[in-house]
């Protein structure tokens, strides 16, 4: 499939999208011969593990570090049988302090890492990420012709000050390192072990409607992908989410308490009425895109001695500080209930 024939039928209607999935996931199933497993974390993988019961087969394995995930997700995975848990090899505070925090994004957090531990080795990459300029392995582009290396100038003023001897700039240092790393020491490894000591291949719950990096390896990888060192099936790749919100809603999906209830608004589009995404609770992926209550805004009205752990202890509040994200001040949601008077809930 083509980049163009993916987007064609990212444009498909919801009926034809649900059959694609359908056929993408026979077409895995029939050409591993059944060894294969479903990777399992919030709603979307919970609703593609669902999907997978009912129309491929009912004993296909789920697979989850699922201690990383909110309480209320792990404990639906409980109510599953054939369900695999595995452990990270690494904690949420051994990632944190071994590596750093994982904010802003995995493309972005990547170059961060890389401008706070310069080597002869990632010389070029560094000068890509400072100026655009790419150089000959780049093709010699720059950001005028097309470069996307450069890391935005908002975040070179937070975050390249590593390199301010070099390039004779005034840029700040972070009083923290960055790190894109926890999903490989968390998630993604021991997932990748056990697909290694079984055979069996993944399932995951991607879409391209997320962006970033997902988006742009489905687009040139497609729904199934059968490389050399990967081989991973996407059935939903090109649903966006309210696709994924109704598919959820036919099959009867229980949605765990972080997300609150999926709803539907005035003009017939699908929201959940919490959190719309989630992740590991430690995680400051996108979190700067984020209106208020935010995810850590969530965990402190769920769990406030976690949430002050993380805030104070392992110093994510000083990270959100650093990147303009208020989190300190506790926020409360007003209702109206007449013409004159407020209520916090």
């Amino acid at each position: 499939m083509t980049p163009q024939e993916f987007l064609q039928k990212m444009s498909l209607p919801y009926e034809a999208k649900v059959n694609h999935a359908y056929n993408m996931a026979w077409e895995f199933y029939n050409r591993l011969n059944g060894e294969v497993f479903c990777s399992v974390g919030g709603l979307d993988s919970l609703t593609l593990l669902i999907f997978l019961r009912k129309n491929v087969s009912s004993s296909i394995p789920g697979v989850s570090v699922s201690c990383l995930e909110d309480k209320s997700i792990s404990a639906i995975h409980r109510t599953f049988d054939n369900f695999v848990f595995l452990k990270p090899l690494k904690n949420k505070a051994q990632v944190i302090r071994d590596h750093g925090y994982p904010v802003l994004s995995k493309e972005k957090a990547g170059k961060i890492q890389m401008l706070q531990n310069p080597t002869p080795e990632n010389a070029t990459v560094r000068h890509a990420i400072m100026t655009g300029e790419t150089g000959e392995y780049g093709g010699f582009k720059t950001k005028e012709t097309g470069s996307r290396m450069q890391l935005p100038m908002k975040w070179l003023w937070k975050f390249g000050g590593p390199e301010n001897e070099r390039y004779g700039t005034k840029y700040k240092t972070a009083p923290f390192e960055v790190s894109p790393d926890c999903c490989y020491w968390m998630k993604e490894k021991p997932c990748d072990d056990y697909a290694k000591a079984t055979g069996r291949k993944p399932y995951m719950g991607l879409m391209a409607s997320e962006g970033g990096q997902r988006r742009m390896a489905l687009f040139h990888h497609g729904c199934n992908y059968y490389g050399k060192t990967v081989t991973r099936s996407a059935p939903f790749a090109i649903f966006s989410r309210q696709d994924l919100l109704q598919l959820a809603l036919d099959l009867n999906v229980p949605v765990p308490k972080i997300y609150g209830e999926i709803k539907r608004k005035d003009d017939g589009g699908l929201y959940t009425t919490r959190a719309q995404r989630t992740g590991c609770n430690m995680c400051g992926f996108g979190i700067h895109f984020e209106q208020r209550p935010h995810r850590f805004d969530r965990l402190r009205e769920d769990n406030y001695r976690e949430w002050y752990f993380w805030m104070y202890t392992m110093g994510w509040g000083k990270v959100l500080d650093y990147i303009g994200v208020r989190w300190e001040d506790e926020y409360v949601v007003y209702v109206q209930d007449d013409l004159f008077e407020m209520e916090a809930v």
